[in-house]
């Protein structure tokens, strides 16, 4: 299937600063994709590129398998910075201007997406009374007009307190589920793991890795043992099949296994067949945020 978005090459300075560095990568249609990684890594950046608001240095990038025009852009609804509307106007007031501006939409869409974001009972309430949870709903409610079939949100749940975080997550899971592609920046790596199908993970402009979430944030199986003569074990486990690698940490050995696959009961048994009795014998799982910090830091 063609993807919705194709990134070839990338790159953007800002003088002396690489804000990307020959990036490349595809998102899938229907997906939730997100553009993960610390601030200042070039997500935001990446956004404006493929919105034509800033001008790669270097590469190119489609739409539907077509260059950037004014027409697969009204395919595309956007939330890049923080809300912007008139406190004193209603909601409705307000989406009506944004109408009128943009063009997308009608007077039956704004009823439609005001529903879609569950603020139809407020509709009449200015903007100014709303929670920064019901202004950033309302700010998706924009993008949401004309009907779009992607949607890009900039940090969406960006200093919101976690009654917020949630309204977002179930927005974005619910759009999801009508068949939308979402493209969403994050530096949360909860938010990505609760929310994203697929994930781009960002380091200083440079892409870290790219792919469905469950396959770049895959977690490991370690098997922490320790046994009185751990010169002896260590020998031992040498000869064991199956683990990725063994460490030698502190007074403790762990072994590394794909996810789900650690063989607890045939360890211990080859352990003791070998001579070697153990003192020590724990599953663990590495937590998502180890595997993140792992593929983000130097």
């Amino acid at each position: 299937m063609q993807p919705v978005l194709s990134i070839q090459s990338v790159s953007k300075s800002y003088g002396p600063i690489q804000a990307l560095q020959n990036v490349s990568y595809e998102v899938p249609k229907g997906a939730v994709f997100g553009i993960l990684g610390p601030n200042g890594s070039g997500k935001t950046t990446m956004l404006s590129i493929i919105l034509d608001i800033l001008k790669a240095d270097s590469g190119t990038f489609t739409w539907f398998g077509k260059p950037g025009s004014p027409e697969t852009r009204k395919k595309i609804g956007s939330l890049l910075e923080t809300p912007n509307f008139y406190h004193y106007l209603s909601a409705i007031d307000n989406l009506k201007i944004t109408h009128a501006i943009s063009g997308r939409g009608n007077e039956q869409a704004i009823e439609d997406v005001l529903k879609i974001v569950k603020l139809s009972e407020r509709k009449k309430s200015r903007f100014s009374t709303y929670s920064l949870g019901m202004k950033q709903r309302l700010a998706i409610g924009a993008a949401l007009l004309g009907n779009p079939e992607v949607l890009l949100f900039d940090e969406p749940t960006n200093g919101l307190d976690p009654v917020g975080i949630a309204e977002i997550r179930e927005l974005i899971k619910d759009l999801a589920k009508q068949g939308k592609t979402i493209i969403m920046a994050s530096h949360l790596l909860d938010e990505v793991e609760k929310v994203c199908s697929h994930v781009a993970i960002m380091k200083r402009g440079k892409l870290v890795a790219a792919g469905p979430v469950d396959e770049v944030l895959a977690n490991e199986d370690i098997v922490e043992l320790s046994a009185s003569d751990m010169v002896e074990l260590t020998a031992a486990l040498a000869t064991f099949p199956g683990y990725t690698h063994l460490k030698e940490i502190g007074s403790f050995v762990h072994l590394y296994f794909p996810i789900g696959t650690a063989p607890m009961e045939k360890i211990n048994s080859f352990c003791f067949e070998k001579g070697v009795t153990l003192n020590q014998l724990l599953l663990k799982k590495k937590s998502l945020e180890t595997k993140f910090l792992e593929l983000t830091n130097d």
